[in-house]
């Protein structure tokens, strides 16, 4: 069959020119957002008196036919259907003549892409949200699991502070919030129905597009026809919420790969996420923590891609956003994935309590508290961070630890300090002290697990 936009044209497309079009074998994965487009579409039309109610019925019979034909594979697209909505819009034709030609009315490829990306995109971020909702319940748990054990604290990758491996975990579990959030507020910018827009301007047909808003669940039109055929501000904000989220991904699988080698052995990570290595019997991997670092290059880039693509486009629409959807499709695929992988993995990693213990003793992770504790006796802070830095220094030097060090040792180092000015050296005294708000004592962590409980149960509803 003939192109349905041929009537002006002398010659047919060149063969290499027509593949370098199409974008069939990637946007058919939208067939049933097209179908849901069209069938909303003629229904509305229909009420408005443009097409007979016996068309209607003809069309939106033969479109859920199509749909199921899709389904289960009966139908199948080559080079020649261009597009899903071509290869939709002209298998009704073959089979409806002239009543399947009428449904094309008051509306343009331009804001039916838009809308099948919208529906499309609508559903993708609930099922993120969803997945995202699995991770902070992993996370929850785990960290009410391991509220109260405590681990090495880092900053610049040196010991810094003692901390529990439960706040360490609610840590991430915000990072998630947050990206829960921005999907929110990404669906809430999504959920605008750009159909009836037509190619640009709009139409001279009696159209009803707030009452094509409501059958296909938007909660309202976009408002200027130019800009809804043009927009893709939405793919681009699941691109960098995606970019964002994958992230926080990253960063906790790097702490994953080092935790899992020798040198640290932090944590015993499942077999079913390793691999072993095809020479060395000995090697177990933590393959999976790698390649979602790996991953998170690949979503950047598709952010970098699309928004190179719509930097130099002119309004309204350019044939440059038929570039927007393998983007869009790979990040989402992506990041689904990845986020199932990863909860997947934290929850089947258990923390060696026993071999973090044996590295609390090293860094002098109680320094601050020392400091800290000659604040609350009246010292300036900067002279209790002086006087600490110099006890530091000596046990460096003598290879003694605070706990080792004598009153006579003490008075070398300064002689404002004695043995009676020292707080509560063990790594739990300094831990359940940190009890200001958002802080790892125990108690607060709890408070934060709780919260986070409630925040996640608020958020069960949103959508």
């Amino acid at each position: 069959m003939a192109n349905l936009w041929s009537g002006r044209f002398e010659k047919g497309m060149d063969k290499i020119v027509e593949e370098f079009n199409a974008s069939i074998f990637f946007d058919k994965r939208l067939y049933d957002c097209d179908i849901a487009g069209s069938i909303a579409h003629v229904t509305m039309l229909c009420e408005q008196g443009i097409v007979s109610k016996a068309d209607k019925e003809k069309i939106v019979e033969t479109l859920k036919e199509i749909k199921t034909e899709i389904q289960n594979g009966t139908i199948t697209f080559d080079v020649h259907d261009e597009d899903i909505h071509m290869a939709v819009e002209g298998i009704l034709i073959k089979r409806l003549g002239e009543t399947g030609k009428r449904l094309h009315t008051a509306r343009s490829r331009n804001d039916q892409v838009a809308v099948d990306t919208r529906l499309y995109a609508k559903r993708e971020i609930v099922e993120i949200i969803e997945v995202l909702k699995y991770m902070e319940h992993v996370l929850l748990e785990k960290a009410e699991k391991y509220n109260n054990q405590i681990m090495v604290g880092f900053t610049h990758m040196q010991h810094a502070q003692p901390v529990t491996v439960g706040f360490h975990l609610m840590a991430y579990f915000q990072m998630f919030k947050r990206d829960i959030e921005r999907f929110i507020q990404c669906y809430e910018r999504t959920d605008y129905n750009p159909l009836g827009s037509c190619a640009l301007a709009g139409t001279t047909i009696p159209i009803d597009r707030h009452r094509t808003a409501e059958l296909l669940g938007f909660k309202n039109v976009t408002e200027n026809a130019m800009d809804s055929v043009s927009d893709r501000d939405y793919v681009l904000e699941i691109l960098s919420n995606a970019s964002i989220c994958m992230m926080h991904i990253s960063r906790f699988a790097e702490e994953f790969v080092y935790w899992n080698s020798q040198e640290f052995s932090y944590i015993s990570i499942d077999d079913s996420f390793c691999t072993g290595s095809s020479i060395m019997p000995q090697k177990k991997n933590p393959d999976m923590a790698e390649l979602l670092r790996g991953k998170t290059g690949r979503i950047y880039g598709n952010l970098m891609q699309l928004l190179t693509v719509m930097k130099g486009t002119p309004l309204a629409y350019n044939k440059d956003f038929q570039e927007d959807k393998e983007s869009l499709f790979d990040t989402v695929d992506t990041l689904k994935k990845s986020i199932v992988i990863f909860a997947k993995m934290i929850e089947k990693t258990e923390f060696r309590m026993e071999i973090i213990k044996k590295h609390l003793d090293k860094g002098f992770l109680n320094a601050t508290d020392i400091a800290e504790h000659f604040v609350k006796n009246g010292m300036p802070f900067r002279e209790a961070h002086e006087i600490v830095g110099k006890m530091v220094k000596y046990c460096e030097t003598t290879n003694k630890d605070f706990i080792d060090l004598t009153d006579e040792d003490l008075q070398k180092i300064d002689s404002r300090v004695n043995n009676t000015l020292l707080p509560d050296l063990t790594m739990e005294g300094c831990v359940n002290g940190r009890v200001s708000y958002g802080g790892t004592a125990p108690k607060e962590v709890l408070r934060q697990i709780e919260a986070g409980k409630t925040w996640l149960g608020g958020v069960e509803n949103e959508l």
